[in-house]
């Protein structure tokens, strides 16, 4: 029995990155044979057995043959007699197909190393079109590696393009689909995942409703608007605040911005204070994908209150403590710390000064920070009851804003210019 590092920690140990967790594979060895030493199994679709002291994943190597559709129709053959090359060949990526022996020597039948040396993303064999989950994937990793470098091999782009021909990414579930997308939004460049999924014809699959920034129409649509944008500006947005940022109700937000965008065009910026279709879409994008609420919640305020947000310095006062109610600020401060964020980085607003004093985002936590220690005690003992209590607790807000707002006013009003 011999026992190979494989995978991700030998890739990225070559890149000179992190190694987070390690992965083996045992070319001789038998279920029988480890359970004896104490190792744990875990697995459903072919054993994979957990270290006793380290709680590393070991795995038998094994042999795939596409037998259904997706990415489970697979038989699974892991005797003993499989070798490493056997294993290592139905692996997607040849950077991910390299094995590291005991000794330290490298066994690479793919040449990944050359691979990774010449900073390509490319397949290890034919059999990559069998998995669509490794469209995903794919794209993932061009996010996670195109600052040092990396591109998808032209050849691989295609098989890729082929998968998406066939129809296998209608077999991926929501939830592998938003785990793949997730890991994406993590990475320093997440912009490039959607970017690589639209190459290949994979956006509408997946994202419908983010697929329309890379219509022509669109953009001829914002004529109107200085500088002109092109879905390249676009996606460059989410990239500028991914450099800032890492939150990922952050990153996901400021993506469905362009939504709002969108859907509203026509209604030429009207007076809106919440876009209830814009928010729907974003709401039944994260419903499909069952989008972890904390991510959700934020992405569906900023989209709704997107036009609201982008004219915050001519809202009347009590819009402004309304909005404050309509996102729970009162109990949930930190959205509108998230939320100012988003807002400095609206699609349509542009600063004539780059002074950072007069940031919208800025003016938002201002105005928040000026009404959110008024007391409710204090109206109490003023012996108001039931609704006159929020008609008062209302009053006092609007009457400290305004002030503030008055004293400040021609500050904002001058040095902001809104398209």
């Amino acid at each position: 029995m011999k026992i190979y590092l494989v995978g991700g920690a030998v890739r990225d140990s070559l890149l000179n990155l992190p190694v987070k967790d390690k992965d083996w594979v045992i070319v001789g060895g038998t279920e029988k044979l480890l359970l004896e030493k104490k190792f744990r199994q875990v697995g459903k679709d072919f054993p994979v057995f957990l270290h006793p002291e380290t709680n590393e994943e070991y795995a038998l190597a094994r042999k795939e043959r596409k037998s259904g559709k997706g990415y489970t129709g697979f038989d699974t053959d892991y005797n003993s007699n499989i070798t490493l090359e056997d294993d290592l060949i139905r692996r997607d990526l040849t950077m991910n197909a390299i094995a590291q022996d005991e000794y330290g020597n490298y066994i690479d039948p793919f040449e990944g190393k050359k691979d990774i040396k010449c900073r390509l993303i490319r397949h290890v064999s034919e059999s990559f079109i069998e998995d669509p989950l490794r469209v995903l994937r794919t794209a993932r990793f061009a996010a996670s590696l195109v600052h040092l470098g990396f591109t998808i091999a032209k050849e691989t782009m295609i098989l890729m393009q082929t998968i998406v021909k066939k129809k296998e990414l209608l077999y991926l579930t929501a939830n592998r689909i938003w785990n793949e997308t997730e890991k994406a939004f993590k990475t320093s460049h997440p912009h490039v995942y959607f970017q690589v999924l639209y190459q290949c014809n994979a956006l509408h699959f997946f994202f419908p409703s983010i697929q329309f920034i890379y219509e022509k129409n669109f953009f001829l649509d914002f004529n109107y608007f200085k500088p002109l944008y092109n879905q390249y500006s676009v996606l460059m947005r989410l990239a500028k605040i991914s450099m800032e940022y890492k939150d990922i109700d952050i990153r996901f937000a400021c993506l469905c911005q362009f939504i709002s965008v969108y859907n509203s065009i026509y209604k030429k910026f009207s007076n809106i204070f919440f876009d209830v279709s814009s928010a729907s879409i974003v709401l039944n994008i994260c419903k499909r994908f069952h989008i972890p609420s904390y991510i959700r919640e934020i992405a569906v305020l900023h989209t709704g209150f997107y036009y609201f947000l982008n004219t915050i310095y001519y809202q009347k006062t009590e819009s402004i403590i309304n909005f404050f109610s309509k996102i729970d600020a009162w109990r949930k401060p930190e959205r509108v710390e998230k939320i100012a964020i988003l807002t400095n980085f609206n699609f349509l607003y542009q600063l004539e000064t780059q002074n950072s004093d007069i940031l919208p985002g800025l003016f938002l936590k201002q105005c928040f920070s000026i009404v959110r220690n008024i007391s409710v005690q204090s109206i109490l003992k003023k012996d108001f009851q039931g609704s006159q209590i929020k008609e008062e607790l209302m009053r006092l807000r609007i009457k400290k804003l305004e002030l503030w707002r008055y004293k400040i006013n021609k500050v904002y009003f001058f040095k902001v210019k809104i398209f």
